[in-house]
């Protein structure tokens, strides 16, 4: 109560924000006659004069109001667009580095070109991010009209992109394109052997759109770049054949965290089948440590049959496993669930088998965008989700008002006691405001169930369009046609992603396909009769009562039921809102459904009858902020020990940048030579020991191994004088004159181009183990809880011992390389051109094996080459033949991601 009284006397806090805000809009408005009046030429000349003025110190806030009306002028006339007053306030809360909560149909794309512009003025890049390929392409293509007008160059970024046009896209001063895409490309760039190589040019400032779907619902899986490992694809299918044989006591699952564990029964069971088929070896069962591997599989292929359900999470195409997005309901082609989960879900559907994979590098979207000096984002929904904005990403929300007032009336929640029940009543409503010519939306949680009611409203005798993962190319015709009178479209929660439902249907999409139809057209005549058609359509639409909204289950997520909702109602038009809900929903099914039951029960409702009442609203809402908050827990979770990891990423990627940076890695090379000398002679001779105890022929045997070098070890330990300063330094000294003489052979410039490549493929290799490495020790470090340790600090420990280690083996392995390296003799150099030359000639042939010396040197021009072994193939371009000797190209081959 007194809360409500002072945010009347004082406002909200946001309402602050806004109203601090307003007289900077004020400035914008008082410069548009000025710039309105300009020619085409001056505006660019204005983008001249500002960037010079960006890049002599001046602040970007000091020149917003000038760039914002210079940006408004340019879309007016690229467009036909004039920016409203509240787009240039959620433009000046993303400059600011907010998140600008606009409701659909505000026109967030136009709003994005402003602090877009803005910051393009340093010259550092801006990125404007999307949820799929789609949206970055149609934007990337309408919104360069703008930024061309203003002088600036506009680029797009998408998956299969040639390497010369991704470096283009990304040097130009706005780059739109997904998160994923980015995410990669930053991944790929660190797997790089040379500065050349790389696409992108930093992270200066992201526009995040759809933040809510990027940053919090796509945040729990890391993005992943693998390389296949071992086949073991009858281990999948042994398992898959006998998870169907157990009864249902052999099993528990929990459909909250999505898990499923065998019981005491069902490891019993499984263990005799497994014994049975010859899985397991005679004497071995499920408990013993050399089973860990079969338990695992065993597990994921639990999940697989019990937790993953075909077109809901996933669908089957051109005989493979097509992920769903489960907050988008849109396709993820190319992605792969790890552990061997995706490989259980091949098997289950009969689908070839792909090899699993290994890590080769990773990132979480967190840490992803946390690497921007600025970010900022867009959507309609994102004030639910406030408090993990601010926590992990130090993102504030702000609420941006609409234009016009919002009309659309939001009912309450209608609840029946069977999905029967509930879908009767679905399709009369459905068929009550068909027959007035109302446009309705109707949302459903799954492929399945969108199917299932389209084969009701068949029977019904209603024509509709379904809108689901298997029509995602057609995606943007159906929405664009979903405010037609009388359609009917029903979606899965993709619902109208990028592209808004006008009232009476879209008149630029009417007009695209009219042109396609007849060419020869006149299209000003086209687009007036079009015009004409669609008034009338957008009158019947008005008088019905706007779109009408119908959900017929609720989500995981409030903001998922508030995009579905937000969908009508924009720019002020009327509009309504309707979920029906059953007991049988996994929402309420999962959470709390009995109680509700037991109600219902006792106020003795009849079939079909729905109970409606605000109550059941604000208890729905405290379930779904339950999951949510279950959720940020599982993201908060994942970030907490990935970011244990990400200190140790960021100073790998950092060296293999400065190693790429620099011509001169010699010294390097040396200093890695040096401590390796070092940790060997205190090993053999450890520090205040007697000569006695010195382990002089081991210290020999290392330095020939490792150095490549046999020396006078014992010689020189019986000279009188002798410590372990002296011996470091007589080695040092003999390695030093070694790779000295070594690189006379080369020339200076190989030498250094060899040595570069050397430490790039060890650093690349040792990295790619210790990401291996860390994912095993991430799965078992949980168990430590049990002993009363702390997972997170027991995994903070001893991934930093790994990481030591990791560095000790570089330099061991790094200097053992360049020891043993030499150049080839011309006779060497003519037989090599001559296997090249038969390899070219028939590159179906068997390939030949790799040439070593019998004293172990490498004797290719790469140092350290074997065609069967990738770790020493450095660092192909993906258009180069691959050096396996396929015939084939690298990206096609080996380098396929």
């Amino acid at each position: 109560m007194l809360g409500a009284l002072a945010r009347k006397v004082f406002g909200t806090p946001n309402d602050r924000k806004v109203k601090t805000t307003r007289p900077l809009v004020a400035q914008i408005n008082a410069l548009e006659d000025q710039f309105s009046g300009l020619s085409d030429e001056a505006l660019v000349e204005k983008t001249r004069e500002f960037q010079k003025r960006a890049q002599g110190g001046e602040s970007l806030d000091a020149l917003l109001p000038e760039a914002f009306a210079n940006c408004r002028e340019a879309a007016r006339r690229a467009l036909g667009l004039r920016a409203f007053d509240v787009q240039l306030l959620g433009g000046i809360f993303l400059h600011q580095g907010n998140i600008a909560e606009m409701k659909t149909g505000e026109g967030k794309t136009l709003v994005a070109t402003f602090p877009a512009y803005l910051n393009a003025l340093s010259g550092k890049g801006v990125h404007v991010v999307t949820v799929n390929d789609y949206l970055a392409k149609r934007d990337a293509e309408w919104m360069s009209k703008v930024f061309s007008q203003l002088g600036l160059t506009t680029g797009v970024v998408y998956p299969f992109q040639p390497e010369a046009e991704k470096r283009t896209a990304y040097a130009a001063d706005v780059t739109y394109a997904t998160n994923n895409e980015l995410g990669f490309d930053y991944l790929r760039d660190n797997m790089k052997g040379s500065i050349e190589e790389m696409v992108q040019r930093g992270h200066n400032f992201a526009i995040v759109d759809e933040v809510d779907s990027i940053l919090i619902d796509e945040a729990r899986t890391p993005l992943i770049i693998s390389g296949p490992s071992q086949d073991r694809s009858e281990l999948y299918v042994t398992l898959n054949q006998f998870i169907p044989q157990l009864a249902e006591e052999a099993f528990k699952l929990d459909e909250k965290s999505r898990n499923a564990t065998f019981t005491e029964e069902g490891n019993d069971v499984l263990e005799r089948l497994l014994s049975d088929a010859g899985v397991l070896p005679e004497g071995q069962t499920l408990y013993d440590p050399e089973s860990t591997t079969i338990v695992h599989h065993a597990n994921q292929a639990l999940r697989a049959h019990k937790l993953f359900l075909r077109d809901q999470h996933y669908i089957v195409r051109d005989d493979e496993i097509v992920l769903i997005d489960e907050f988008t309901g849109r396709m993820m082609k190319g992605r792969r669930l790890s552990d061997g989960l995706h490989q259980a879900i091949e098997a289950k559907e009969g689908v070839k088998i792909q090899p699993e994979n290994v890590t080769l590098a990773s990132v979480t979207f967190q840490n992803y965008f946390r690497l921007y000096d600025k970010l900022a984002g867009m959507t309609g929904t994102a004030a639910t989700e406030a408090e993990e904005f601010a926590e992990i990403y130090k993102l504030g929300v702000v609420e941006v008002p609409t234009n016009r007032p919002i009309a659309r009336q939001d009912e309450h929640d209608r609840v029946y006691r069977t999905g029967a029940e509930k879908y009767a009543a679905v399709i009369e409503a459905i068929k009550e405001a068909n027959a007035k010519g109302q446009p309705m939306l109707v949302g459903t949680t799954s492929i399945e169930k969108s199917e299932m009611l389209s084969e009701m409203l068949k029977k019904a005798g209603i024509a509709h369009n379904v809108l689901n993962a298997r029509q995602h190319e057609a995606e943007a015709q159906i929405v664009a046609d979903a405010g037609k009178p009388g359609m009917v479209t029903i979606a899965t929660n993709m619902a109208g992603r990028g592209t808004d439902i006008q009232l009476g249907g879209n008149v630029e999409m009417k007009v695209m396909e009219a042109l396609k139809a007849d060419p020869e057209a006149n299209p000003d005549e086209l687009r007036a009769r079009i015009e004409a058609e669609h008034a009338e359509d957008k009158r019947k639409v008005l008088e019905a009562g706007g779109l009408y909204v119908l959900a017929t289950e609720r989500h995981e997520s409030r903001r998922i039921d508030n995009q579905l909702r937000g969908r009508s109602g924009r720019q002020g038009d009327p509009g309504r809102s309707l979920f029906f809900l059953s007991l049988d929903d996994d929402l309420m099914r999962i959470f709390g459904s009995e109680r509700l039951d037991k109600v219902l029960s006792t106020l003795g409702m009849k079939e079909g009858e729905a109970i409606v009442h605000p109550w059941v609203n604000k208890s729905l809402e405290r379930a779904q902020s339950k999951v949510e908050a279950r959720n940020f827990d599982i993201r908060k979770q994942l970030l907490k020990f990935d970011d244990v990891m990400n200190d140790q990423r960021k100073a790998i990627f950092s060296q293999r940048r400065e190693i790429m940076e620099t011509n001169e890695v010699g010294e390097v090379a040396a200093d890695m030579r040096h401590q390796l000398i070092d940790d060997l002679i205190d090993t053999h001779m450890p520090p205040r020991s007697y000569p006695e105890q010195w382990d002089i022929e081991g210290l020999r045997e290392a330095v020939r191994e490792r150095l490549n070098m046999d020396l006078p070890l014992a010689d020189w330990a019986e000279e009188e004088g002798v410590d372990q300063e002296l011996m470091a330094e007589r080695i040092e000294k003999a390695s030093d004159d070694y790779m000295a003489e070594k690189a006379q052979g080369f020339g200076a410039e190989t030498m250094s181009q060899i040595e570069k490549q050397v430490l790039l493929q060890m650093i690349d290799q040792k990295w790619r183990d210790h990401l291996v490495t860390l994912e095993h020790l991430r799965s078992v470090v949980g168990f430590r809880g049990y002993a009363q340790r702390d997972p997170l600090s027991e995994y903070k420990t001893e991934s930093f011992q790994l990481f030591e280690s990791l560095l000790d083996g570089l330099r061991g392995d790094v200097t053992q390389q360049l020891a043993r390296i030499r150049p080839l003799t011309e006779a060497e150099r003519a037989e090599m051109m001559a296997k090249v030359t038969k390899q070219q000639q028939a590159p179906a042939e068997a390939k030949p094996e790799a040439e070593a010396t019998p004293g172990g040197e490498v004797t290719a021009e790469a140092p350290g080459f074997d065609e069967s072994d990738p770790a020493t193939w450095g660092n192909p371009s993906r258009n180069d033949p691959c050096p396996c000797g396929s015939g084939k190209k690298f990206k096609h081959c080996h380098g396929a991601i």
